[in-house]
């Protein structure tokens, strides 16, 4: 594949600009911040779901999400129809552009699933995520066919402008298998490594498996790992680097109380048997490294966020210090509904969680400090 395309001014602008109250400053000790980014009922749209965030090289947070323009309902339902879209924040999250259409393919189609990763070594940032031909989704999509394509973006100047779309279905796919009807990422969840490979958390159907999808040569060309050996049926997914180098995936269950964790020691080509991750209901969660003792911080920590429950209530922060063999130090990020999140570490080393709140109402971004997260 590749990955030369040419730059267009993606989208337009929707709405007006979304300013946080005046009173809201991020103090160094304070709780949890919240900033309302998207609305349900917001320029026409339903409902908007499915978060994923990143920082760009110059500090700008992007949060990219599914625009559902006639219910709450995933892609392929019937009269669903979803754009991506996205916002700005050029002050650390405080205050949010209008929003941004980057896909509208037409009526009755759903470009879903983001998930994003910027390059250390130039600044791109790329996005990837799914179309889907009308009325087809996860458990429609034909073996073979084009039903539900897998494509990338990117861009070279922190999320103003982005690349035309790049088809990657046959990398991400195999078209041959005649089961195999879509490969999905993340949603959220993807990283680059120490070694500059670029990694997005992936799950097929049918059957429910995972495994990734990277570039070790900075987007040029685009292969597929082995699956996650498994037969328990998980399927969204993200992705934390550990300190001795290898690849954590975190994946959601279909069953049971509890999530799974696999180990890759060669940056996700194979995969370890999987392991009992945190108790949680079934949604997607949020994994992230938020502090490396290798690069100057004082401890290793990863962040990883969920609803504590019952169900997909009150979203709450664990840190792991111990490279994800147990997760201590529950914080409350909100009490009431709470449901799909993406993590980011900011310039200023606080956390920015985006996440689903109040049964869908709205996608908030919530800053924390390390000070407010550390024991007490």
């Amino acid at each position: 594949m590749n990955a030369n395309g040419r730059f267009v001014k993606v989208g337009m602008l929707v709405g007006v600009l979304l300013i946080s109250l005046p009173a809201m400053v991020w103090a160094a000790e304070s709780g949890p911040e919240h900033v309302i980014v998207f609305s349900a009922g917001e320029a026409g749209y339903h409902t908007i779901r499915i978060p994923a965030i990143e920082v760009a090289s110059d500090g700008t947070l992007l949060a990219f999400a599914e625009a559902r323009k006639n219910s709450a309902e995933d892609p392929g339902y019937p009269g669903q129809e979803i754009d991506l879209v996205m916002k700005r924040s050029r002050d650390g999250g405080r205050t949010w552009s209008s929003l941004v259409v980057l896909e509208h393919v037409g009526e009755l189609w759903s470009s879903a699933n983001p998930a994003t990763v910027r390059d250390r070594t130039n600044g791109r940032i790329w996005l990837f995520y799914l179309q889907c031909a009308p009325g087809m989704n996860t458990f429609k999509a034909r073996p073979g066919t084009l039903d539900v394509k897998n494509l990338m973006r990117f861009s070279d100047d922190n999320g103003d402008t982005w690349s035309e779309a790049i088809d990657l279905t046959a990398d991400a796919r195999d078209l041959n298998d005649k089961e195999w009807g879509i490969s999905v990422p993340g949603p959220g969840g993807a990283i680059q490594d120490r070694d500059g490979r670029l990694i997005f958390p992936m799950w097929r159907y049918r059957p429910f498996r995972d495994f990734v999808f990277f570039s070790e040569d900075h987007g040029k060309t685009w292969h597929r790992g082995d699956f996650v050996p498994t037969d328990k049926g998980l399927d969204e997914c993200q992705l934390v680097e550990l300190t001795d180098g290898s690849i954590a995936l975190d994946m959601r269950q279909q069953e049971g109380a509890h999530r799974w964790i696999a180990i890759s020691k060669d940056g996700g080509r194979t995969w370890s048997k999987p392991r009992p991750g945190p108790e949680v209901t079934a949604v997607c969660c949020a994994i992230e490294r938020w502090t490396l003792k290798s690069a100057g911080d004082e401890r290793d920590r990863i962040a990883w966020t969920g609803p504590r429950g019952p169900g997909r209530n009150n979203l709450t922060l664990w840190i792991s210090y111990d490279e994800l063999n147990t997760f201590q130090n529950p914080r409350l990020i909100a009490e009431g509904p709470g449901a799909y999140s993406d993590l980011t570490v900011l310039p200023d080393k606080s956390l920015g969680i985006l996440w689903e709140q109040g049964d869908y109402k709205t996608i908030t971004f919530t800053r924390v400090t390390l000070s407010w997260a550390e024991p007490r």
